[in-house]
């Protein structure tokens, strides 16, 4: 009986252990958030450059900051990050006692600052290697320095180790993932095994704790102005937050979507999708007049039946004529001589060829 009881509390002890698909799932929920919101920052910079163009020209910078603000509120309060949280997991302490702390209880300093700087820290320097590389291949394809440069070379050697340092960045990550399914590690990704901590399951307590914390919270009197200004800010992070966390998940899938539909991979799909349709040849007012107006010379101007001298075309139907046929026709008749079509002076395009 010992010994089942003994096993019984190492299964249930191991039941807090997430599976593999929520650990990824929460890993992948803030890499979707940040691609899409660039792209609504994008489509807001462009319509309004003059009021939202610095939004573009600073997103990195404010995004990190709106993101540390945001995992600080989280870890702060449940001991989790922003997606853990919406996973319902924790963080604790590697190699602590068997009896997890409460989430309300916190992390120690030592392993909250960890957490915080690598969850905000690492990805933002992560994005800007990124940019720096790409805009360093640019620069080699454009480039004005000369071959033998030491910039040139210095730079060209960052752009062919970047690939193997990225591989064994990547290839981290998955071996970490790999011992995490066969049960050999702890932590499904080397972030958590430099902060010290690991994931596990919310339990009944935990939430108990969260909903006893915020009713106190909310039922607490303020006795002074300093009092009442923090728990303003209180309230409004924890007001932010929670709406985000509530309504992540209709969000996600619309942030995800976007983020899918605006996709490099994607876009020939796309041009498929939103292309518009062959517009039809143009109708003639009379067939037999408009058919008799068309001389066989491609070069021959319709109307004098000479060759095109300053070869002009109506945007309205494509027909090209000589500019002062076509300027005296249009601002006499207001209509294409061919087809009819409503026309303006302005609707004059001038043609240039490598003859003229």
């Amino acid at each position: 009986m010992a010994e089942l009881g003994a096993h019984l509390t190492a299964a249930s002890a191991g039941d807090d252990r997430p599976s593999i698909f929520e650990a990824v799932a929460q890993d992948s929920l803030m890499a979707a958030l940040k691609p899409a919101l660039q792209h609504l920052v994008k489509v807001l910079a462009e319509s309004n450059p003059g009021r939202y163009g610095f939004l573009w020209r600073w997103f990195d910078e404010i995004y990190v900051l709106l993101d540390l603000l945001l995992q600080q509120h989280y870890l702060a309060r449940c001991s989790a990050s922003f997606s853990e949280n919406f996973y319902s997991l924790k963080r604790i302490p590697t190699g602590g006692g068997r009896r997890q702390p409460l989430v309300t209880a916190g992390l120690p300093k030592k392993q909250h600052w960890k957490s915080l700087l690598l969850l905000v820290l690492v990805p933002y320097l992560k994005g800007k290697i990124e940019k720096l590389v790409s805009s360093l291949r640019e620069e080699d394809e454009y480039s004005i320095h000369p071959p033998s440069s030491s910039w040139k070379r210095f730079y060209r050697a960052f752009l062919a180790a970047y690939p193997f340092v990225n591989m064994t960045w990547e290839g981290w990550f998955l071996i970490q993932q790999l011992c995490y399914i066969l049960g050999k590690a702890q932590h499904h990704s080397p972030m958590l095994r430099l902060a010290g901590v690991r994931l596990v399951r919310l339990t009944a307590e935990d939430i108990q704790a969260l909903e006893t914390k915020l009713a106190g919270a909310t039922s607490g009197e303020a006795h002074s102005i300093k009092t009442q200004v923090q728990s303003a800010v209180r309230k409004a992070l924890g007001g932010i937050a929670f709406s985000l966390s509530t309504g992540l998940s209709v969000s996600v899938f619309f942030l995800q979507f976007l983020d899918w539909w605006y996709s490099s991979e994607n876009q020939e799909t796309i041009k498929s999708l939103t292309a518009l349709p062959t517009p039809p040849p143009p109708v003639h007012l009379d067939d037999g007049a408009g058919s008799a107006l068309l001389p066989k010379l491609k070069t021959v101007c319709p109307l004098c039946r000479k060759i095109r001298v300053n070869a002009t075309a109506l945007s309205t139907s494509g027909f090209v004529f000589c500019y002062r046929c076509a300027y005296n026709y249009v601002k006499t008749h207001q209509r294409c001589p061919i087809t009819g079509y409503t026309t303006e002076l302005q609707h004059l395009v001038k043609l240039y060829s490598p003859e003229s």
